[in-house]
């Protein structure tokens, strides 16, 4: 199997769609060997800030001398940016040959009971991260958590950043719903640790716990402003990446007696963090500075703004925003179209697109004085703001990864973004 077969292939098991449940990839992993007993874990979930927090903990867990492991999904530009060791991203041939591998294996269930693509790339990932001898693996649930495929292992820490309102198609419609999910994912007695500071969320996640003898440990911002953060410039801008990193520090230190890491590592992994996408500032050739970020609900709208308005106070700028219909993009359209001089609206390369005509009308009654803009597509409205000192791209990390595709004059090859496409059906 060549590595274009592989992503076809993966490509092909979006038609099983993205049930949840947890049967289907234990009997997987079994069917591997079991790779995830070979492993120590670090399962990171949350509505918003788990990518943020997962590079966070492995940039750390690395500067300390680690083998680390590290899981997330969506990917921006290239599929292999899901399953990465030591930020290596897994060889195009050994992908290859594990997915030949895993077809294999899935030939051991009935179509009726097919395992979905983000599982089989769940125990794929578990697979690679144990032949690899990785120390420890970072490890992001890709949605919810309590029947998501990544909740089949048992962490040394289980991570919970915040719950705020998203997919509530199959999380549940409000905060103690979504709670419910994020929570499933502590377990007897592991450590949990959490930055959420929602009322409701908070109870029901500090009941979990203790139903489950789980040790308790809650993060506020006030702590980002401490030591050693007080003194680091973090790479990830904006209050919530301090909040982000005062949550990894927890871990590192709570797992200390495990995993131990020198403050110096402490320091260096957090200075050298990297992270695409989230408030990434870009300076352009001609002088302008374009500002992606993948908010896609809400509350990563509501973060967004407080970070432009930190540090691009009073900037004349253009937005180019495109949402997926399934997200709250006329909340997010409220809060964002009036920091814009000129808004320009497009489709996201996903089925699952909003139209830009409704995104134009909700921006036009949230601004009435910005210049709003439909375009057939990201690279009309990259030409649509050339003209402007200040640009941010933002409503979908797949809009943010076409344009990181555009930045690095990438656009026109082989694109893997479509792999981030699928239809969850409960199982």
């Amino acid at each position: 199997m060549t590595y274009s077969e592989a992503i076809h292939y993966l490509y092909s098991l979006r038609w099983f769609g993205a049930k949840l449940g947890l049967d289907h990839p234990r009997r997987l992993a079994a069917l591997a060997g079991h790779p995830e007993d070979r492993l120590r874990f670090v399962h990171v979930a949350g509505t918003n800030g788990k990518g943020s927090t997962c590079a966070m903990l492995e940039s750390m867990y690395r500067a300390a001398g680690y083998r680390v492991g590290l899981f997330t999904s969506p990917h921006l530009v290239a599929f292999r940016e899901r399953i990465q060791v030591n930020r290596r991203l897994i060889p195009k041939a050994d992908l290859a040959r594990r997915v030949q591998r895993m077809q294999s294996l899935l030939g051991h269930f009935a179509a009726e009971s097919h395992p979905t693509f983000f599982e089989v790339v769940t125990v794929l990932a578990l697979g690679y991260f144990a032949d690899e001898g990785c120390d420890v693996v970072i490890w992001e649930t890709g949605m919810g958590g309590r029947l998501d495929a990544t909740n089949i292992v048992t962490p040394l820490a289980s991570v919970i950043t915040n719950v705020q309102l998203d997919h509530q198609q199959w999380l549940g419609d409000t905060i103690q719903q979504i709670a419910r999910e994020k929570a499933g994912i502590i377990k007897p007695g592991i450590p949990v640790y959490t930055a959420a500071a929602d009322r409701e969320a908070l109870g029901i996640l500090r009941k979990t716990a203790r139903a489950r003898q789980a040790p308790w440990l809650r993060v506020r911002l006030a702590d980002g402003r401490q030591r050693p953060l007080g003194r680091i410039e973090l790479p990830l801008r904006g209050e919530h990446q301090r909040l982000n990193a005062a949550l990894a520090i927890a871990v590192v230190r709570g797992l200390q007696p495990v995993l131990p890491v020198p403050p110096q590592a402490i320091r260096a992994g957090l200075r050298r963090v990297e992270w695409p996408g989230r408030f990434q500032v870009v300076r352009r050739p001609n002088g302008a500075t374009w500002v992606l970020d993948g908010a896609h609900n809400p509350a990563g709208a509501a973060t967004l703004r407080a970070a432009f308005l930190r540090y691009f106070p009073g900037r004349q700028s253009a937005w180019i925003l495109g949402a997926l219909r399934d997200k709250d993009w006329p909340a997010m359209c409220r809060t964002l179209a009036p920091l814009a001089s000129r808004i320009l609206l497009v489709p996201v390369s996903s089925e699952r697109t909003a139209l830009p005509e409704a995104l134009a009308e909700a921006c036009r009654k949230a601004n009435r004085a910005a210049e709003v803009r439909v375009c057939g597509g990201f690279r009309e409205a990259a030409r649509g703001v050339k003209d402007m000192s200040c640009a941010v791209v933002t409503g979908s990390l797949y809009l943010v990864g076409e344009a990181l595709e555009h930045l690095r004059r990438r656009a026109g090859g082989a694109s893997e973004r479509h792999l981030n496409e699928w239809q969850p059906r409960r199982r």
